[in-house]
């Protein structure tokens, strides 16, 4: 089994011989990097569902002759991440209410020969918080950085769902922000929302204001990026959760631990969205510790 498939892959009538069994993928560009096979695979197995779990690479703008070839080949449905989320969105039949407040989709139902389109990460990000520090995210004043983007948005409208007392925005570009704010007061009944530039000062004031920091840049998934948010902002009685999970310990995971902040990554996110993906299309629940153990947690 190859380690990344295209659609020329799926194109390709050997295809259909070579793998009757995938029925399941993940698709983005890139897609190497992608933790999901080995987390969903585990679970299929100890579920004895015998299909196979893949990554799928599709360039932006060919997502929808991605879903037609998954169509063709009888698949269950997938898993879409970045750059693909709204563009699979654009392309459903119909939407959950959970993608529709998170203004994009993760994971896409092949049935009846509809699409249905719903959003994990929300729900997911929930949970992951529940578990990994204990609190829930109703209970926590919260500072996300990298709110204008996908990514952002989507976690900003999950802590407003949720309930959290107050919200900080940071973003490169405040105006992206705006809107933003105004749908979770409006839409989603936010108590306080602040909107903030990714100025120094600016951040430093909203972390001593806040029990959590969420880092929804990509800063981080390389060695030499700098940090989302300045050093001398954290200190120890912060929670901090970096949504990039490889690597394990970003920079800002580093500088968090060398001061005794509590800190965790966007592995336990992948976890509990795809267990909740998992049953949006095979209708069970499936082994969360299999789906753990397969991502080596």
């Amino acid at each position: 089994m190859k380690h990344v498939y295209t659609l020329s892959d799926l194109r390709d009538p050997a295809f259909a011989t070579e793998m009757p069994k995938a029925k399941l993928a993940v698709i983005g560009y890139p897609i190497k990097h992608s933790a999901s096979p080995q987390m969903h695979q585990a679970a299929l197995d100890e579920a004895g569902i015998d299909l196979q779990y893949i990554r799928v690479e599709v360039e932006p703008g060919k997502v929808d002759e991605c879903f037609t070839e998954m169509e063709r080949l009888g698949f269950v449905g997938c898993n879409v991440t970045v750059p693909h989320k709204l563009e699979a969105m654009a392309l459903c039949d119909e939407v959950t209410d959970d993608a529709k407040a998170l203004g994009a989709t993760n994971t896409i139902h092949f049935k009846d020969g509809k699409r249905s389109g719903h959003n994990t990460d929300g729900p997911g990000l929930a949970q992951a918080i529940l578990e990994d520090f204990g609190k829930s995210l109703t209970e926590l004043r919260i500072l996300i950085l990298g709110a204008g983007g996908g990514a952002g948005r989507a976690i900003a409208t999950q802590c407003a769902r949720e309930g959290s007392p107050r919200i900080y925005l940071s973003n490169r570009t405040v105006e992206k922000l705006e809107p933003i704010a105004k749908s979770l007061t409006d839409d989603y009944g936010a108590k306080l929302v602040y909107t903030l530039s990714n100025d120094s000062e600016a951040l430093t004031i909203a972390a001593s204001r806040v029990d959590l920091i969420i880092n929804s840049t990509s800063l981080g998934l390389k060695e030499e990026d700098s940090l989302p948010i300045p050093a001398e902002a954290l200190n120890g009685s912060l929670m901090i959760y970096d949504a990039i999970y490889n690597p394990a310990v970003t920079p800002l995971l580093a500088d968090a631990n060398k001061i005794g902040a509590k800190t965790s990554n966007g592995l336990s996110m992948l976890l509990h969205q795809g267990a909740i993906s998992f049953e949006f299309w095979l209708g069970q629940r499936p082994s969360v510790e299999a789906m753990r153990k397969g991502l080596g947690k």
